[in-house]
């Protein structure tokens, strides 16, 4: 056992020594000693770590103290770590702030070095570019304000000259590309330009013509007037008919003609004047600098070949109105002035041969002709043989564009006499119309028979006349010719047009009573005048009316039939008020008795018949022919009134809706009657002879007495004799009546069964209902 311990405390320090990689064989050596050494051997390892448990305990009582020190001091190290941290945390925030103006200043400084070296390139550059960049500028402007022959020159030197110095650069090769479209760009402009011109001259072609026109018969009038002035004669024989034309009227028509210039007096203007010929001068010269000038004459032609096939062709409503010709022919002028024009301005554009062409074809077209030489040198002796060809039509024209002119006169017109305050008014209107009457009082203010129209439509059948007579002066006619076409023209005047516009105005809604009274006052006005109308046309013609050929004016029937026209329809506008009137009658047909005074809606249907009446006497009339025309058109109204009013109400008895009539409404009917008739005998229209009027309601009154004084016995034993006092009851009438009051008494009378004075009336009227069927059947059998 001693000589294991020793053996043991040597394995202990090999344990103790040894790597633990090679401790394995000494623990080996343990287990492979003496039974229960290894029990021996824990043991003595036990004992062992005890041994150091106790030196470790005593090294650290004695370092413990040392080891809390330095704890501690640890401990206030680290405080002052935390604050040396936070300082060197804000130095280096400090030293960064810093740090940034230095870095941004250092940044500015480079890029501004470099930026310096690239404006010294850039300047260096844009000095050799600069002159290639001015010339395109210039090259633009001249674009932009339309200088476009200035523009190409400045190409041209931009390609020979500028382009090649800077060709390495890319804007360089964009402008020599660009250089060829904006060529073909002004090409297009100035082609546009032209499109746009040739619009114009087509849209204003027909003021071009009218104002050469109007220069050219300006110049005619006025050589015309030198030479009648001064009674020269050039020796031609030129209608010595319209020669003839005004001579009593010589001082007059010249003192017109000076006027006229005096008021419009202008300038004279050329076609240079009136149209902007630049756009055409710009696309020749264009044309012509860029090689392409054969091109544009042939598409100016081209164009302008369509252009005068449109001018030519006349619109389908040409026809109709006078303007419509004048434009016509306003544009046909217009156009060859302007091609005239080009012919003497340009060279080459358009040639001799070319405006005679267009003109010969023009000459084959042209369906109307021009009144006087276009004054351009084109001939126009071919035109005149066409014109008598369409006097007809021009004459259509004509008459259409006075029925306007009549309708615009009708419709102003207020339909009342004309006042005249003293003799310049006086003068004023007779000067416009021949009103005559000597019987007229010449006192002052006063107030003329007819309204304003009438003075009105009597200068426009003058001016009719003149336009007829302008138009005339160009058919190399006789004098006896033209007064016929006149008298014949006018005729149609008047039974055509001056008679359809009549005949409208007089159906027009707003025409009312008081105007068409004041309508057959005109018409008697304008039929007396057509007398000063035919001396009118033969002062102008110089043709006698006694002549054997010269046509009369028959238009007096135009008048006439506007009168029986106008009468009927103030009968049927009386007639349509009667009926209004009538539509608001309110009868209590089952009323026990009258209210003992008229109704309300006939007393105001009196009040206005009365009234209208009495506006046909107080009418002005310049003599008594007038005065029996109004009284005549007023005798006939009333009676046609007083006709339709009884006419009306014995319809209403009758009707067929009304079933049942008592004798209290039977009543109160007799007291409207009653003042129809008071109404017919109180003279309402002079003239009447005796009770004819009254007449108008002696079938309502025999009807109405019959009924109210009960006389069947005397109505059935007279019936059929001329002396009986109901002579004008039908008995179908009575017999309708006596039926509604039948059923009105069966209705109204309940207890008729228990009063002996009702059942013998109600056998009376059955007795007398039987009898009137008999007459009924005996007269439809007899008929």
């Amino acid at each position: 056992m001693a000589e294991s311990l020793p053996e043991h405390d040597r394995i202990l320090q090999e344990i103790e020594s040894t790597d633990t990689a090679c401790v394995g064989p000494t623990l080996r050596s343990v287990y492979d000693d003496q039974p229960n050494a290894h029990q021996k051997f824990m043991e003595k390892l036990d004992a062992c770590i005890r041994n150091h448990d106790r030196e470790i305990e005593k090294m650290c009582n004695f370092h413990h103290q040392g080891f809390v020190d330095a704890i501690t001091e640890l401990l206030k190290v680290r405080a002052d770590a935390e604050k040396l941290k936070v300082q060197v945390t804000d130095t280096n925030r400090r030293l960064q702030d810093a740090g940034k103006e230095v870095i941004a200043q250092t940044e500015e400084i480079i890029r501004c070095r470099v930026q310096q070296r690239n404006i010294t390139t850039v300047v260096e550059k844009l000095q050799l570019c600069l002159p290639v960049l001015e010339m395109y500028s210039k090259l633009k402007e001249q674009m932009s304000v339309k200088r476009y022959y200035s523009a190409l020159k400045t190409m041209e030197q931009l390609e020979n000259l500028y382009l090649p110095r800077v060709s390495q650069y890319r804007f360089c090769q964009i402008m020599i590309e660009n250089l060829p479209k904006l060529r073909e760009e002004i090409k297009e402009i100035s082609m546009s330009d032209l499109k746009d011109f040739l619009e114009s001259i087509r849209k204003h072609s027909d003021r071009i013509g009218e104002t050469a026109m109007k220069q050219a018969q300006q110049q005619k009038t006025f050589s015309t007037a030198l030479q009648k002035q001064n009674n020269v004669n050039y020796g031609r024989n030129m209608h010595l008919g319209r020669n003839r034309i005004l001579e009593s009227k010589n001082e007059i028509t010249l003192k017109r003609t000076f006027e006229d210039e005096d008021e419009h007096e202008e300038e004279v203007l050329t076609a240079q004047d009136l149209v902007d010929f630049s756009p055409v001068y710009r696309c020749l010269h264009i044309y012509s600098v860029l090689g392409d000038g054969e091109i544009f004459e042939n598409y100016y032609r081209k164009q302008r070949r369509k252009q005068a096939r449109l001018v030519l062709q006349p619109q389908s409503s040409m026809h109709e109105t006078v303007e419509g010709y004048r434009r016509y022919f306003s544009q046909i002028v217009g156009f060859f002035v302007v091609e005239d024009h080009i012919l003497h301005v340009t060279q080459g554009l358009v040639t001799r041969t070319y405006t005679d062409e267009l003109w010969n074809m023009a000459l084959s077209k042209i369906i109307a002709v021009l009144r006087t030489h276009s004054g351009y040198g084109f001939p126009v002796n071919r035109l005149f043989d066409l014109l008598f060809e369409i006097r007809d039509q021009y004459n259509e024209t004509l008459l259409k564009k006075w029925s306007g002119l009549f309708r615009d006169i009708f419709e102003a017109d207020n339909y009342s006499p004309i006042p005249v305050a003293n003799e310049e008014e006086y003068r004023i209107v007779i000067s416009k119309f021949p009103f005559q009457d000597p019987e007229l009082d010449k006192s002052f203010p006063k107030k003329l028979p007819m309204s304003q129209s009438v003075p009105q439509i009597y200068m426009q059948v003058k001016e009719f006349i003149y336009a007829s007579l302008k138009f005339s002066e160009s058919l190399h006619r006789s004098s006896t010719e033209i007064d016929d076409m006149l008298r014949k023209s006018t005729n149609l005047l008047l039974t055509r047009t001056l008679s359809s516009c009549l005949q409208n105005l007089i159906k027009k809604p707003h025409i009312g009573l008081t105007e068409l009274v004041q309508i057959i006052i005109n018409t008697t006005h304008l039929e007396q005048a057509c007398k000063y109308l035919e001396d009118f046309i033969s002062n102008i013609t110089n043709i006698s009316q006694l002549t054997v050929h010269t046509a009369r004016l028959y238009g007096l029937s135009t008048f006439k039939d506007a009168r029986h026209a106008a009468e009927g329809e103030i009968y049927t506008k009386l007639n349509q008020k009667i009926d209004e009137f009538i539509q608001i009658a309110d009868y209590d047909w089952t009323m026990s008795e009258s209210d003992g005074r008229a109704s309300g809606y006939l007393m105001d249907l009196i009040n206005f018949l009365r009234s209208t009446f009495q506006v046909f006497t107080h009418l002005p009339h310049n003599n008594n022919d007038h005065a029996a025309m109004s009284g005549k058109v007023a005798q006939t109204a009333c009676m046609s009134a007083c006709q339709h009013l009884s006419m009306s109400l014995m319809q209403m008895l009758l009707d067929s809706e009304l079933k049942q009539i008592s004798m209290g409404a039977i009543q109160q009917f007799n007291l409207d009657v009653i003042q129809c008739e008071l109404f017919a005998s109180s003279e309402p229209v002079p003239g009447f002879q005796g009770d004819t009027l009254q007449l108008a309601f002696i079938d309502l009154r025999q009807l109405l007495d019959l009924f109210m004084v009960w006389d069947w016995s005397t109505y059935l034993a007279d019936y059929g004799q001329a002396t009986s006092k109901y002579l004008r009851v039908n008995p179908s009438t009575a017999l309708t009546l006596l039926e509604k009051m039948k059923d009105s008494s069966k209705k109204n009378n309940i207890f008729a069964q228990f009063r002996k004075n009702d059942r013998d009336k109600q056998k009376l009227i059955e007795t007398v209902v039987k009898q009137l069927r008999s007459l009924v059947n005996g007269m439809s059998q007899h008929t």
